[in-house]
């Protein structure tokens, strides 16, 4: 009777091993197809970011054109008085330096912008490298 008892529980440990692998595998299946859409979303979030901030600089420019009747020659004359007209900074909140777009790369600025724009501000995106299909573009957000 003992060996039946033994050969059982041997039996029953070899059994839970193969139940160990096969959740195993049932989780990395999962996880496949949990993960990159997990990814996604992060990204699309950055892009939301990014989209938002571009806003803000709008509104900032704005906002130093009606103080000082121009664009300003870069962003950093939204946070330090360049030194033209009536500056009433900085146009940040609480922002002791420009901020990056969520990718970490300084926002792209130039004034007067390309085709009769007043200025163009984008984010390289992801990959970091300007003029490339992933670019946002200020001048071509919605504005909401």
């Amino acid at each position: 009777m003992k060996h039946n008892i033994l050969s059982t529980a041997g039996l029953r440990k070899a059994f839970t091993l193969i139940e160990l692998l096969v959740v195993m595998i049932i989780l990395a299946i999962l996880a496949a197809v949990v993960i990159p859409r997990v990814l996604n979303r992060t990204e699309d979030a950055k892009v939301g970011a990014a989209i938002t901030q571009l806003k803000n600089f709008d509104t900032a420019l704005e906002l130093f054109k009606v103080d000082t009747s121009s664009y300003p020659p870069s962003l950093d004359a939204l946070i330090v008085n360049p030194g033209t007209g009536k500056w009433n900074g900085p146009y940040f909140k609480n922002a002791d330096k420009i901020p990056l777009d969520p990718w970490g790369h300084p926002y792209i600025f130039k004034a007067p912008g390309d085709n009769n724009r007043d200025y163009d501000i984008s984010s390289a995106g992801p990959d970091g490298q300007p003029a490339t299909a992933d670019d946002i573009q200020g001048w071509n957000i919605q504005k909401q």
